[in-house]
C-alpha cells in the first residue's frame, strides 16, 4: 500500500529536499516545506501568515502555534497526500502535529529518515557552490563547473555561502543531534519509522526511497 501521509528526516545536508521533491513527483503527493509555506502564506496575507510575517521581519523564530496554523491552512485546501519536509524539529513539535492530524482525521502513514554520517555531510555542503546571479548549485566534487567560479548556465560568479563553512555545519549538525534525532526514537515507538542510507548516489537514495513509499519497504517496529 502506497504510503500518502510521511515525513521526511535528516540531518542538514542529508538530502531531505531533493527527496522529498522526487517522492511528492513521483507519487502524487504535496511536498510541504515549512520555510516555502511561510513565505507562501505572508504573501498571501492569510491570518497565519501575517501573524508569522511579524516574527519574519524582527528576525525572530516563529513560534509554533504560527507554524501549525500556516500549515493546516494548506491541509484545509484539501491536501491529503503529502511529504512533510524540515518539520517537526522536535519532540514537542511532533507531539502537537500528531494530535492535530488525528484530530483533522489526517494520521502519518510513515517516517523516512535520510541516515547519512556527519562526516559525510560536512564534505557535502563545504563543496556547494552558488551562482549569485542565477542561483545554479554546484559541487566541487560531485558538480563542478567547467572554469573555476564561473557558473556554467549563465557565466555569473559562483561562492560558498556564509553558512556552509565547517564551524556553522558542526554547530547545525548539533543542533540536530539534540533537537530531532530524539524524533527516531519517537517514531520507531509508534512502528513508523523506517531509514534509508543516504550516502549513496541520488538515483539509489531515490530507488530506495520509492520503495519504502509504494510500500515494499521494510519499518522498524517499536
Amino acid at each position: 500500500m502506497t504510503l500518502r501521509r510521511l515525513v521526511f528526516l535528516g540531518a542538514p545536508g542529508a538530502g531531505k529536499g531533493t527527496q522529498a521533491e522526487r517522492a511528492c513527483r513521483d507519487h502524487g503527493l504535496v511536498h510541504l516545506s515549512t520555510g516555502d509555506l511561510l513565505r507562501g502564506a505572508v504573501k498571501a496575507q492569510t491570518p497565519s501568515g501575517v501573524a508569522a510575517k511579524a516574527y519574519m521581519e524582527a528576525g525572530d523564530l516563529v513560534p509554533d502555534d504560527v507554524v501549525f496554523g500556516v500549515l493546516f491552512e494548506r491541509l484545509d485546501e484539501g491536501v491529503d497526500a503529502f511529504v512533510l519536509d524540515g518539520f517537526p524539529r522536535n519532540l514537542a513539535q511532533a507531539e502537537g502535529l500528531d494530535e492535530r492530524l488525528a484530530a483533522a482525521h489526517k494520521p502519518l502513514d510513515g517516517v523516512i529518515e535520510l541516515d547519512v554520517p556527519a562526516s559525510a555531510i560536512v564534505g557535502r555542503i563545504t563543496g556547494r557552490r552558488v551562482c549569485k546571479a542565477c542561483g545554479t548549485t554546484y559541487h566541487v566534487a560531485f558538480r563542478p563547473t567547467s572554469q573555476e567560479g564561473v557558473c556554467d548556465n549563465c557565466g555569473g560568479e559562483t561562492y560558498q555561502r556564509s553558512d556552509d563553512t565547517e564551524a556553522v555545519i558542526e554547530r547545525r549538525l548539533a543542533v540536530y543531534r539534540e533537537q530531532t534525532e530524539p524524533l527516531k526514537e519517537y517514531y520507531e515507538r509508534k512502528g513508523l519509522l523506517v531509514a534509508v542510507n543516504g550516502d549513496r548516489s541520488m538515483d539509489d537514495v531515490e530507488a530506495a526511497v520509492d520503495a519504502v513509499v509504494a510500500g515494499n519497504g521494510e519499518r522498524i517496529d517499536g
